[in-house]
């Protein structure tokens, strides 16, 4: 008999995050997949054109069933992203109200907010099925990093609704051992966590090296990064340090290929105008993510930083694993987890987080290697992929739990 899996996402197809594919994978091993989600508005804040309260509320995507339920876009400020927390939730709990749907488990998607993992919670209670949880993002550390919120009491509240969520999931699966000991140490049983770790889309692979029209075909060292720009990033420690290049090497042939969209983007290109550094960046709109790997296989590294703290060393994000598929060299600010696969893999050179000379220093060391030696670099990334993020295994790993019936409870 088919097994239904209801998926709980706040972001979906056509948001680009991997529960897309996994949801899409799982549809190919025999599941049935319906997913509850919100209207499409992440990254740029506002509903993307064709959908919205009365426009495709439902869709099929690659054979999986999605339910849109009501929310306010994310907007551009605090009280705008407040309410679209909110709204998702208070549709969530009258929609596992009165759902007739009727799945063998409930699998939650946990990038921020937390609040989102609530109806799963909810519906799982209402149905007595399992209940598994994916954690992206650790709360309530994220809300008091991202938002500056040091208000104990609001912390404490959060805290609170983050252990019954916890307390009432069968299996908490994490993207970063650091994650595992953090949920551990509230007081949640070892044996109820598992490392579960992403896994890039399969477009993510190895291209021959190719110029585009997006990035100019001269002999510059061409960096990308792509994805989200926001401030969990950092991504303003790259002008600082493009400053210093600039002034240590006015002839300095190196571009930063900026792919993508995000709430910091316009205040990064205020900056790298304010720093005169406009020959140094090449803003490119946001694009698909089957494309990105084309525009890697133009550049010659590929960058990734995280602000300075210690949530930020506890994660591993979700473009490492993008990045070391497609077998480019890595130039990384960060600490922690990410800094010590790159380290294990001999992928790419690494700085602290926040440390601006150190990262200058990184990225000329970088751009003064051979294309052999940037081609083995390249090579020992990808094999450290294949060798610890297989996708096929990892979901294997996923269809033992989904047959067990061990790791639940009523």
């Amino acid at each position: 008999m088919q097994k239904h899996i209801l998926v709980i996402a706040q972001y979906f197809y056509p948001e680009q995050f991997r529960i897309n594919d996994i949801c899409t994978e799982w549809v190919k091993r025999g599941y049935k997949v319906t997913v509850v989600t919100g209207i499409p508005n992440y990254p740029q804040g506002k509903y993307y054109e064709g959908y919205g309260l009365h426009k495709k509320r439902t869709e099929t995507y690659n054979g999986v069933d999605i339910i849109r339920i009501p929310l306010v876009p994310r907007g551009t400020n605090s009280i705008m992203l407040a309410l679209n927390y909110l709204s998702f939730v208070v549709s969530g709990f009258f929609w596992k109200t009165f759902t007739k749907i009727k799945a063998d488990y409930v699998f939650i998607f946990e990038v921020s907010p937390m609040t989102q993992a609530l109806p799963g919670v909810w519906y799982a209670q209402k149905m007595k099925i399992p209940c598994y949880l994916y954690v992206q993002d650790l709360w309530p550390e994220n809300v008091e990093i991202i938002t500056g919120i040091k208000n104990k009491r609001i912390l404490g509240a959060i805290g609170k609704m983050v252990d019954y969520i916890y307390s009432h999931c069968s299996k908490i699966f994490t993207t970063s051992n650091s994650f595992v000991k953090s949920i551990n140490n509230r007081g949640v049983p070892i044996e109820k966590i598992e490392y579960w770790p992403q896994y890039a889309e399969e477009f993510y692979k190895p291209l021959e090296k190719k110029n585009i029209n997006e990035i100019p075909d001269n002999d510059a060292f061409n960096i990308i990064f792509a994805g989200n720009i926001g401030n969990a990033q950092g991504l303003d420690i790259l002008p600082k340090s493009a400053a210093l290049i600039k002034a240590s090497n006015p002839q300095n042939k190196i571009r930063f290929n900026i792919v993508g969209d995000g709430r910091y983007k316009n205040e990064l290109i205020e900056l790298v105008e304010s720093l005169n550094l406009q020959n140094m960046f090449n803003f490119i709109p946001k694009q698909p993510a089957h494309k990105i790997p084309k525009f890697m296989a133009a550049n010659d590294a590929a960058f990734l930083s995280l602000s300075d703290s210690p949530l930020f060393a506890m994660t591993i994000p979700a473009k490492l694993q993008s990045y070391m598929a497609c077998g480019i060299p890595a130039i990384v600010s960060a600490s922690g987890e990410t800094v010590e696969i790159i380290k294990t893999a001999k992928a790419g050179v690494y700085s602290p987080p926040g440390d601006i000379e150190q990262l200058a220093e990184k990225i000329m060391e970088l751009s003064g290697k051979s294309k052999e030696e940037l081609k083995q670099i390249g090579t020992n990334a990808k094999k450290y992929y294949d060798e610890n993020f297989n996708k096929n295994e990892l979901l294997n790993e996923m269809d033992i739990h989904f047959k067990s019936n061990t790791n639940w409870r009523k």
